[in-house]
């Protein structure tokens, strides 16, 4: 592996293809899933390395370690827009080509990089392994050497692992793998512990302290996060936890906590004024909050959001909208544009549909949507040009080539690296969806 220069400061460099294509298990073609249609073949991926661009801001005293190439390292710094001369709080042990060919022992010198770091950043409480696609393909197992690095680093840094590899999966993922890797060793609650609500996702944490502030005046506690912003603060769990959850694209996490006792809220994500009251009520009406207290709580917040987006219904009303699946965010994502802004759903993709996590946004869809769970590129991107849509959501590998034929995109990833949860979000979101529509009416002027 690289000396510790090019493992913590990967040099400047010009950002890889942001697309990738790929063929998943199932052969080519849809098949009808109940009320959803499900394609398998070639797909457009973003790398779910890209998740530790927001969890690195919000475990703050937590290092990702990634082991891979110095393509891993190009695309983080790129993406992050990280100067080569800051610390930030992620950085790669890249595999040479004596790794890669077995000529090294790559688990003797992960242990020497990881030994190198800590002495360099004392203060890194919490560090993620995290695997990528060329650690995978020579199979080094970081599940073995986390292990033996906890042990080595007891009392001082716990190490975990989870992979970040974007061979078969979609972006979102990286996040769900990593709040996966840290359930099983969240501290049991008390058996005589009052129930406790828990908030599963990252949210930025002006959107985090919102929440807060609003379960305070709703009187429902305690309240926690997951992750939380200190290692050493992560949320007890148990029977008496009812969990929330504050992003669609976390199954696993959601599996294991349930696996822990916790119970699951369902509700509607909270984007927009509709899904973040009705996400609150599912709360509320958990730890029985009266209905008079919640309506005076929520209104002034309801307000705001309504008057914020009256500003681009204008704009938005009557446009005709389809999401190629890239984020996981576009079920919830559709319903706010379409109930709240009268936006016209042509096709809604995303890359999995957990029916249980997004149950209550599928129900608030219009009859009728086009609803496709996966993707098989080239007729999906047929359609797009059939159908001309007004405007297209798409990962970043697609975007320009539909721009080119005349066809208005909007980056599905600044939907995630941008906060959009809550009441004082519901404009700037509205405005993300605006603004390509507006561009483009002045380019045709």
């Amino acid at each position: 592996m690289a000396d510790s220069a090019a493992a913590f400061a990967p040099p400047a460099c010009p950002a890889p293809d942001a697309g990738g294509t790929g063929y998943t298990a199932g052969g080519p073609g849809p098949s009808v899933l109940g009320d959803v249609i499900r394609e398998r073949g070639q797909r457009s991926v973003f790398c779910g390395l890209t998740g530790i661009i927001w969890l690195h801001r919000k475990i703050q005293d937590a290092f990702f370690l990634i082991v891979g190439s110095r393509t891993c390292a190009h695309l983080m710094q790129s993406a992050a827009g990280v100067m080569i001369f800051a610390e930030p709080r992620f950085g790669t042990a890249i595999l040479e080509e004596r790794d890669l060919a077995g000529l090294a022992d790559a688990n003797d010198e992960l242990d020497r990089e990881v030994a190198r770091l800590l002495e360099r950043r004392p203060d890194i409480r919490l560090l993620f392994l995290v695997g990528s696609c060329p650690s995978e393909v020579i199979k080094l197992d970081l599940d073995r050497a986390a292990q033996r690095l906890s042990a080595a680093h007891a009392g001082r840094t716990r190490v975990l692992s989870y992979s970040g590899s974007g061979l078969d999966t979609t972006f979102t993922q990286g996040e769900d793998a990593c709040l996966a890797a840290l359930v099983p060793g969240l501290p049991a609650e008390a058996a005589d512990a009052p129930p406790s609500l828990l908030v599963v996702g990252t949210l930025a944490d002006v959107v985090e302290d919102q929440f807060a502030r609003l379960f305070d005046a709703l009187e429902i506690g305690p309240v926690r996060f997951l992750p939380a912003r200190g290692a050493d603060a992560m949320p007890a769990v148990g029977p008496n936890t009812r969990m929330l959850m504050a992003q669609p694209f976390l199954g696993e996490t959601a599996r294991l906590l349930e696996r822990r006792g916790c119970a699951l809220l369902r509700a509607p994500f909270p984007l927009g004024e509709e899904g973040t009251t009705l996400w609150l009520k599912a709360a509320a009406d958990a730890f029985g909050v009266d209905p008079a207290r919640f309506d005076a709580v929520t209104a002034p917040g309801r307000a705001r959001a309504r008057a914020a987006l009256s500003r681009h219904t204008k704009i938005l009303a009557g446009k005709r909208l389809t999401f190629l699946p890239d984020s996981q965010l576009e079920p919830p994502l559709a319903r706010f544009l379409s109930r709240e802004l009268d936006m016209t759903l042509v096709e809604v993709a995303t890359p999995y549909v957990h029916r249980s996590l997004l149950a209550a946004d599928l129900a608030l869809l219009p009859e009728g949507t086009r609803l496709v769970e996966g993707q098989d590129l080239e007729p999906q991107l047929d359609r797009v040009r059939d159908t001309r849509p007004d405007l297209v959501v798409c990962g970043l590998g697609l975007a320009n080539p539909l721009e080119a034929q005349g066809i208005t995109t909007k980056w599905a990833i600044e939907l995630v690296f941008t906060p959009i949860q809550g009441y004082d979000q519901a404009g700037d979101l509205a405005e993300l969806f605006a603004r390509p529509l507006t561009r483009s009416a002045l380019l045709k002027v």
